[in-house]
C-alpha cells in the first residue's frame, strides 16, 4: 500500500475531476464513501450536478478565513493498493481513509474542529481523500511532515491486512568509486579539488562551497578566492566527509585536515578572537619597559583596527542582526546597542593615552640613566629601585641606605608566563 500527496488551489475543480465524467472513460462508478463535513449531507451532495454545493461545504472554513487562507488550501491525497492481491470493499477504504486523516492530525478523533474531508473512490484498489487544512476553529493545519506520516500509516494499515511481502528487502547495491577525488592546496594558496566527474559528487562539492569550473582541462572545483584562510580548511575538511559517506575515495591533504592540524596553536579551540586577545595579554604582561607596552596597547586602542573597535562593530552588527531575524526581539537586540555604547565609552575615556604612555617610557629611561650616573649601581638594580614607588618613598624617609636594604630583600617581580 501505497500513498501521494499534493497540494491543491480549487476544490470544486479537483471534485468535477475525480467524481464527473471523464473522455476516456477511466473512472469506474465515482462515489463518495466516507467523509466528515459538520453537518452537511455530503451523500446528497455527491451527485455530478451537487459538486459546487459539495465544494462549498468543503471550503466554508477557508472562506470565513478570508484573506488569511493559504493560497492551495486543498490536501489531496491517493492510496493504492497492491494490485496482486484481492481489492478491498468500500467499508474497508473508509476505515482506511479515516486512518490516514488522523495520522496526519487532519481530523483525529474526537477533535470536533478538525478539518473538513471527503474520501471518494473511482477505479479498483484506491481511494482518494480531499480535504481542506483551515480548521473549523480557524487554524491552520501545517502539512509538514504528512507525506512521512501517510507512508508509515500504510505500512501498519499493510501489515494487519497482510499485505506486506513475505520476502526479505532486496539488498541495495552499494556503488563503489575507484577514481579518488583529490582536495589539495596549491601553492598558491588556493584550494581545488580534481577527479569529481559525476554529476553527484559535483553536487556535493557545490553544497560545500566549491565552485565548478569546466574548461579544456576538464571539469574543476576550487574554492572562491574571498574564501577567508581560517575557513579553508572547514570547508575542505567538510567536502571530504560528505564525498567519503557517498562512497567516494577522497585524498585530502594534511594541510587542510582539520584532525590533523594541531590544537597547540589555538589552545581555545573555535574561540580563535578569544586566543588572539589571551596571547596579547600576555605579551602585556610581559612588556618589559614603556615601550615594548605601548606597541602592544596599541593593538587594542588603535581607532580604525584595534580590538576595542572590532568588538565595537561586532556588537552593533550583533544588534542589527537580531532585529532582522526578529523584529520582536528588540529588547535584546536594544542590549547589544548599549554593550557596543559601553565599548565605546571606554574608546572614549582613552583617548590620547598613547602619548601619555610614550611620556611614561621617555620619563622612565632619563630616570634610569641619571640613577645609573649618580649611584654607579648595576644596571638591573639601578631598573628595579628607579621603577619602584616604593623604594623611592624609603629612599626620601629613611636615606640611600634603607634604600639598598630593602631593595637588597624585596624580590624581583619580573612577569612570567601567564596561567590558564
Amino acid at each position: 500500500m501505497i500513498a501521494y500527496l499534493q497540494r491543491k488551489q480549487h476544490t470544486l475543480g479537483l471534485l468535477s475531476q475525480q467524481l464527473g465524467r471523464t473522455q476516456r472513460g477511466e473512472y469506474i462508478n465515482p462515489r463518495v464513501i466516507d467523509g466528515d463535513c459538520h453537518g452537511a449531507p455530503i451523500e446528497m451532495l455527491a451527485r455530478y450536478d451537487a459538486l459546487p454545493h459539495l465544494a462549498q461545504a468543503l471550503d466554508a472554513p477557508v472562506e470565513r478565513l478570508g484573506p488569511r487562507a493559504p493560497q492551495r488550501p486543498v490536501w489531496f491525497c491517493g492510496v493504492h493498493s497492491d494490485p496482486s492481491l484481492p481489492d478491498l470493499a468500500d467499508a474497508q477504504w473508509a476505515g482506511v481513509a479515516r486512518r490516514m486523516v488522523a495520522a496526519t492530525g487532519l481530523a483525529p478523533p474526537g477533535d470536533s474542529d478538525g478539518c473538513r474531508w471527503i474520501a471518494l473512490r473511482n477505479q479498483d484498489r484506491h481511494v482518494v481523500i480531499v480535504a481542506t487544512l483551515v480548521r473549523e476553529d480557524g487554524g491552520i493545519h501545517n502539512p509538514y511532515r504528512d507525506a512521512f506520516r501517510l507512508q508509515l500509516e500504510c505500512h501498519r494499515v499493510a501489515a494487519e491486512l497482510d499485505h506486506l511481502a513475505s520476502g526479505p528487502p532486496p539488498t541495495p547495491q552499494v556503488k563503489e568509486y575507484s577514481v579518488p577525488i583529490a582536495i589539495t592546496a596549491e601553492p598558491s594558496g588556493s584550494v581545488s579539488a580534481k577527479g569529481a566527474g559525476d554529476d553527484l559528487s559535483a553536487a556535493l562539492l557545490k553544497h560545500a562551497g566549491f565552485q565548478q569550473i569546466e574548461d579544456w582541462y576538464g571539469r574543476r572545483h576550487r574554492l572562491p578566492t574571498t574564501t577567508p584562510t581560517a575557513d579553508r580548511a572547514a570547508i575542505a575538511t567538510h567536502a571530504a566527509e560528505m564525498l567519503r559517506a557517498a562512497r567516494y575515495r577522497v585524498d585530502l591533504d594534511p594541510s587542510l585536515d582539520t584532525a590533523l592540524i594541531s590544537t597547540t596553536a589555538n589552545p581555545l579551540g573555535p574561540y580563535t578572537a578569544g586566543a588572539e586577545l589571551l596571547r596579547l595579554t600576555d605579551r602585556i604582561r610581559c612588556a618589559e619597559n614603556g615601550s615594548d607596552l605601548l606597541q602592544t596597547v596599541d593593538h587594542l586602542l588603535h581607532p580604525e583596527h584595534g580590538a576595542l573597535e572590532r568588538v565595537r562593530e561586532a556588537l552593533e552588527a550583533a544588534s542589527e542582526q537580531i532585529t532582522d531575524l526578529d523584529d520582536e526581539a528588540y529588547q535584546l537586540a536594544d542590549r547589544f546597542d548599549v554593550a557596543a555604547e559601553f565599548v565605546s565609552a571606554a574608546q572614549s575615556e582613552l583617548v590620547g593615552s598613547e602619548g601619555e604612555l610614550g611620556r611614561i617610557s621617555n620619563g622612565q629611561e632619563s630616570g634610569t640613566e641619571v640613577r645609573e650616573r649618580s649611584t654607579g649601581r648595576s644596571g638591573p638594580r639601578s631598573a628595579a629601585l628607579a621603577t619602584s614607588p616604593a623604594a623611592a618613598k624609603v629612599s626620601s624617609v629613611l636615606g640611600a641606605g634603607a634604600v639598598d636594604a630593602s631593595a637588597a630583600v624585596r624580590p624581583s617581580q619580573a612577569p612570567g608566563p601567564r596561567t590558564r
